[in-house]
């Protein structure tokens, strides 16, 4: 893991599943810019479906996809994207662009729905969510992203928009802190839960997800679990045939792995032996 490194001044390259996410994005605001000319409550009744809402629950489970590409304003989505190909790009020529898809969605699916079952569960004690509550834009996730980026290199000294001049951690952290600030002071509570939320998925899918990606951890874990009952087979087999052979007045010796152990094998890990 690297923790120091060159000094990051250029945008990194263009390309990948970063630039399909930042084109997405971008065709989105196009469209409702358009169609809320032509039609403002058509364009309202849209973005609110797609918005993440907590109130409306489980039947709009399309919301934990589509609310990340609902932007709000032409200069928070500005940033946004900037702040997305910068850490997005980065993230991706590092670790693949499969290892970087299934962070960013790992973090906006797992956020969303954390965040959902948050606000319902908790939402009658602390004034989380309520009627209007929603949460929308890449804000959350890239906040997400970046922390994952100085998780990744905490040390590095980089200049981000071209202005700021820090190590990646101290840049997450003021980032993460004037956000939340700013959702609080304005009364978007939800939102700041969203962040949090995907903050912690973020985390988790470092700490969990091995290099290959959660296909690979999936994988893994199924021939594993496969494997391991397959061995359990073996055992039960072993000691029913101890038992039959016992009572033909023989004795056979069976190992933990549930394997023939003869008397005259020299090697008892020789994998020629009878199983």
């Amino acid at each position: 893991m690297r923790s120091n490194g060159p000094v990051m001044i250029a945008l990194p390259p263009f390309r990948g599943l970063t630039r399909r996410l930042i084109l997405v994005a971008g065709a989105s605001f196009l469209l409702f810019f358009i169609l809320g000319i032509v039609s403002p409550g058509l364009s309202g009744t849209v973005a609110s479906l797609l918005v993440l809402r907590p109130e409306l629950g489980p039947p709009l489970v399309w919301q934990v996809l589509t609310w990340p590409f609902i932007a709000e304003g032409l200069l928070g989505l500005l940033f946004a994207l900037l702040s997305l190909w910068y850490f997005g790009s980065s993230l991706e020529e590092e670790r693949g662009t499969r290892w970087f898809g299934e962070l960013f969605f790992f973090t906006s699916i797992g956020g969303a729905v954390l965040a959902v079952i948050l606000s319902l569960t908790l939402g009658r004690f602390v004034p989380i969510g309520g009627n209007g509550s929603y949460s929308s834009g890449l804000w959350p996730v890239v906040l997400a992203l970046l922390l994952a980026f100085a998780r990744l290199h905490p040390d590095e000294s980089m200049t981000f928009n071209f202005i700021i001049r820090a190590r990646a951690k101290y840049i997450a952290a003021i980032f993460l802190l004037v956000y939340l600030a700013v959702d609080i002071f304005t009364a978007r509570r939800f939102d700041a839960l969203n962040t949090i939320c995907n903050g912690i998925c973020a985390f988790l899918f470092l700490q969990i997800v091995p290099r290959r990606g959660l296909r690979h951890l999936a994988s893994e874990g199924w021939f594993g679990m496969r494997n391991r009952y397959y061995r359990g087979r073996r055992r039960r087999s072993a000691k029913k045939f101890q038992v039959y052979m016992r009572k033909q007045g023989k004795e056979v010796n069976i190992d933990s792995s549930g394997r023939y152990v003869g008397l005259d094998d020299e090697d008892p890990t020789d994998r020629r032996r009878m199983n």
